[in-house]
C-alpha cells in the first residue's frame, strides 16, 4: 500500500515528485533514465511523401506499393503517408477564412487520411490496413499479425497545436509527425520516400550546384543546417532531446528499389545518425 503523508495540511503520496514543482529545471533534471521502455524498437517507420510522391499518381506509387510488399518481408514496417497538395489547397482556404492554427491542424489530419485510404486500396491484399488516428495500442496486434499498418503523419494534435512564431500555419509538419510517431514507440530507424536523392545543401530543383549530403550525423548538420530543407525543421530541433531514434534516411521514392536496400540497412540516399558511431 502506498505511503501518505499530510503534514502540511495536504495529503501526499510519498514519491520523489512529492511537493516538487514540475517545472523546476532541478527536478527534471532528476528524473532522467535511461531505463525507458522501448515498445516497437524492431518497427521501421516507412514514410512516403504526399506531394513528392502521392501526386505524382501512378507512375510514382505503383512501383513503390510493389516494393513496400516485397520489402516488408526483411523486417516489419508501419506507413505513414503525407497530404501533399490537397493539404497545401486546405491550408490556403483556412487562412483566408481566418480559422486558428489549431482548427487548420485538424484538417490537415483529414486530408492525410485520403491517401492512407488510396494506399491501403494498392496494399490490401498484402495485408494492410488503415489504423485510426489515436488507435496506437492496436499497433502490436497488426503487426504480430503479418499485417502493414498505414497511419497519417500528422498526430491527433486536434486543437491544441502549439501557437507558431509567425504566421497560422501549423509547425508540426508530416515529417515532424512521423518522427514524434517513432520516438514514442521506440523505434530506432525512420525512412523517408521523398522525390529527391535525399538532403542536399540547397534545393537541386532551383540550384544545378546542389550537392547531395551522403552521411552526417545530427551535431554536423545543427552546425551547417541548409536554408532549404526536403523535411521539417522542426524534426531536427526536437531530435536532440529524443530518446530513440537513432537514424533518418532520406531516399528517392521515384527509384523504387532503394527501399529494398534502406530497409537493409543500406546507406543509400541520406544517412543521418543521431551519433558518429550509430550504425
Amino acid at each position: 500500500m502506498s505511503e501518505l503523508v499530510s503534514d502540511d495540511g495536504r495529503t501526499h503520496i510519498v514519491s520523489p515528485l512529492m511537493r516538487e514543482s514540475l517545472q523546476d529545471r532541478s527536478v527534471l533534471a532528476r528524473t532522467k533514465s535511461q531505463r525507458e521502455h522501448e515498445i516497437l524498437p524492431h518497427v521501421v517507420l516507412v514514410g512516403i511523401g504526399g506531394q513528392s510522391i502521392f501526386d505524382r499518381g501512378r507512375e510514382a506509387l505503383l512501383p513503390l506499393v510493389k516494393a513496400i510488399a516485397e520489402g516488408e518481408r526483411d523486417c516489419p514496417i508501419l506507413l505513414g503517408v503525407g497530404g501533399g497538395t490537397r493539404v497545401r489547397h486546405t491550408l490556403a482556404i483556412a487562412c483566408d477564412l481566418g480559422l486558428p492554427t489549431g482548427g487548420i491542424a485538424q484538417l490537415v489530419g483529414a486530408m492525410e487520411e485520403c491517401n492512407a485510404v488510396f494506399l491501403n486500396a494498392l496494399l490490401a491484399k498484402h495485408g494492410s490496413i488503415v489504423m485510426p488516428r489515436d488507435h496506437f495500442w492496436e499497433l502490436p496486434l497488426y503487426l504480430n499479425s503479418g499485417m502493414i499498418p498505414i497511419v497519417i503523419s500528422i498526430p491527433p494534435y486536434h486543437f491544441w497545436e502549439p501557437p507558431p512564431e509567425h504566421g497560422p500555419l501549423p509547425m508540426h509538419g508530416s515529417d515532424f509527425g512521423l518522427f514524434v510517431h517513432a520516438d514514442v514507440l521506440g523505434m530506432q530507424r525512420i525512412i523517408f520516400v521523398k522525390d529527391e536523392d535525399g538532403l542536399y545543401d540547397k534545393d537541386p530543383k532551383k540550384h544545378d550546384d546542389a550537392k547531395l549530403i551522403e552521411r552526417t550525423t545530427l551535431r554536423e548538420l545543427c552546425a551547417a543546417m541548409p536554408e532549404e530543407l526536403i523535411v521539417d525543421r522542426q524534426l531536427f530541433d526536437v531530435w536532440k532531446n529524443a530518446r530513440h531514434v537513432k537514424r533518418v534516411q532520406i531516399i528517392n521514392g521515384l527509384k523504387p528499389e532503394l527501399l529494398h536496400r534502406a530497409l537493409a540497412g543500406e546507406d543509400v540516399g541520406t544517412v543521418i545518425t543521431k551519433e558518429r558511431d550509430d550504425a
